[in-house]
């Protein structure tokens, strides 16, 4: 619920995630802008499906690996990013978290009173005072609340890797420039970086923050062509800059990593794109199918297999009708 002050991608407006409902609430004051793209759409913390009650922590048993080894994590309430810098927060805090939880370390001091209501109020206080309730009855600032994780962190886990090392030191920063100078963010944190852009352009163009001109802008910040995608028009400051640079990888359009089943998966999907389309095929996380007979079951995230493909697309098949497979 907090993790969203740096983590999130920002968006115009607000939505009503239960105006399907036969009674409605009523309509809540407008909000021009808010971090987080999918605070509204959040209305339960836990739950197993995610249509009509899409909650924090998506339950479905759905490991897309081993069931007995392995099981997923599946957190809905994550908005997408654009930014490297802000998608590695993202990512790097929350396997913090998660490896403090395995410790059996994590403060009883911090829980929310509501998470789901603490996320859609970080989410539209246009003060940034991000105030939340915690359950003991205290209330906290959603800096605060990142800071004593940060801290409890670089206790116990601060020398456990050079990427967590690294995550620490930028956890820090950030939390600091949000406190200190929250401009020095652009182009690393998205919600800020957008903020930034539909600033500048309401003021250029003597808009009202309701104009559908903005939510336009909003779309197009995520654009990933380069070319026109708005949030690669922005320059980040040096430090941001220095690492988003350091991480580009444009070959990773068309090469997959080398040590996971993602490679293995690359094959069979150039394999079967050029084919010619003779051949029926569904490549899913976890297995390759041909011909709705053959299966090949990826069930290891951290194997290759590069041999077990090259093995099941040898097999002689024979070609046919394909219109009624999916591909």
């Amino acid at each position: 619920a907090t993790r969203q002050i740096f983590t999130g991608a920002g968006r115009v407006g607000q939505s009503n995630p239960l105006a399907f409902d036969f009674e409605p609430p009523q309509p809540a004051a407008q909000v021009r802008f808010q971090l987080s793209q999918r605070a509204d759409h959040i209305v339960n913390d836990i739950y197993q499906w995610v249509q009509f009650n899409r909650a924090i922590i998506n339950a479905r048993d759905e490991p897309l690996a081993d069931y007995r080894k392995y099981r997923r994590l599946h957190l809905l309430i994550g908005d997408s990013n654009m930014s490297p810098y802000a998608t590695a927060l993202k990512i790097g805090t929350t396997a913090c978290v998660l490896s403090l939880l395995e410790e059996n370390a994590l403060p009883r001091n911090l829980v929310l009173a509501d998470a789901v209501q603490s996320t859609r109020d970080i989410s539209r206080d246009a003060s940034q005072k991000w105030i939340v309730q915690l359950e003991n009855g205290k209330t906290m600032g959603a800096i605060d609340v990142q800071w004593q994780f940060h801290e409890l962190a670089q206790k116990r886990l601060r020398n456990s890797s050079a990427e967590t090392y690294w995550l620490l030191e930028n956890w820090g920063f950030v939390l600091e420039a949000l406190e200190q100078n929250p401009e020095s963010l652009i182009g690393g944190v998205d919600w800020i970086t957008k903020k930034w852009l539909l600033d500048t352009f309401v003021d250029a163009e003597k808009l009202n923050w309701d104009d559908p001109w903005l939510q336009s802008i909003d779309l197009e910040y995520h654009n990933i062509d380069p070319v026109r995608g708005l949030f690669f028009s922005v320059t980040p400051g040096k430090r941001i800059a220095e690492w988003n640079n350091s991480v580009r990888r444009p070959s990773a359009t068309h090469v997959p990593p080398a040590n996971t089943r993602a490679s293995g998966r690359g094959q069979a999907v150039a394999f079967f794109q050029s084919s010619g389309g003779e051949l029926p095929y569904v490549i899913n996380w976890d297995s390759i199918a041909c011909d709705s007979r053959d299966f090949l079951v990826m069930g290891d995230p951290f194997q290759t297999y590069d041999e077990e493909v090259r093995s099941f697309l040898a097999k002689p098949r024979p070609s046919g009708d394909s219109s009624d497979e999916a591909r």
